[in-house]
């Protein structure tokens, strides 16, 4: 087997993975409801929502820079401060919500801790000595020909049909012609 023949190997680590996907839902939370009734981070907050916003683009730009390295194009070493940020950001807007919001937290503020919290999680994971990583691998041609599955015998004669006059289709096969 040659190196040509030899299924594509590919490792995603879970580190990088988890930052993207926490700073997609840090992004969208920000313009989901944030305070009952009705009011979403966007509208919520002065400056917290670009900041929110720079830190999930930045994340995501970091996660893809881990994932491919010749794209990348901030250093990952900003991670963890970024996941710092986000989460005293979002839990100190849940504590004590900006001036003229009497609503309780909604959906949008509950989302943005998650993400923030598996945003910090996923810097750990990227920059920890301990990761874990998922492997995928291309299928190839995964079918090994066996004697003992191969040897088919004809149904009609009783004779060893020979596995090269086997048809791919299981459900037809070439028949000798009879005499």
């Amino acid at each position: 087997m040659n190196d040509t023949d030899r299924p594509m190997t590919r490792r995603l680590e879970a580190g990088p993975l988890l930052v993207a996907l926490a700073a997609l839902l840090l992004l969208v939370s920000v313009f989901l409801d944030w305070y009952q009734p009705g009011t979403t981070g966007w509208d919520a907050f002065e400056v917290f929502d670009l900041l929110l916003v720079a830190i999930a683009l930045a994340c995501l730009v970091i996660a893809v820079g881990i994932m491919l390295p010749d794209s990348a194009l901030l250093e990952r070493r900003w991670l963890p401060l970024l996941a710092v940020i986000a989460v005293v950001v979002v839990a100190s807007q849940i504590i004590d919500p900006p001036r003229g919001i009497d609503g309780d937290p909604d959906t949008g503020a509950w989302v943005a801790l998650a993400a923030s919290l598996l945003l910090a999680a996923g810097a750990l994971l990227s920059l920890g000595r301990v990761s874990f990583a998922l492997t995928v691998e291309g299928r190839g041609d995964g079918r090994r020909r066996v004697s003992a599955v191969d040897a088919r015998t004809d149904p009609t004669t009783g004779e060893v049909v020979p596995p090269a006059s086997v048809s791919s289709d299981a459900t037809t096969r070439k028949v000798p012609s009879e005499p």
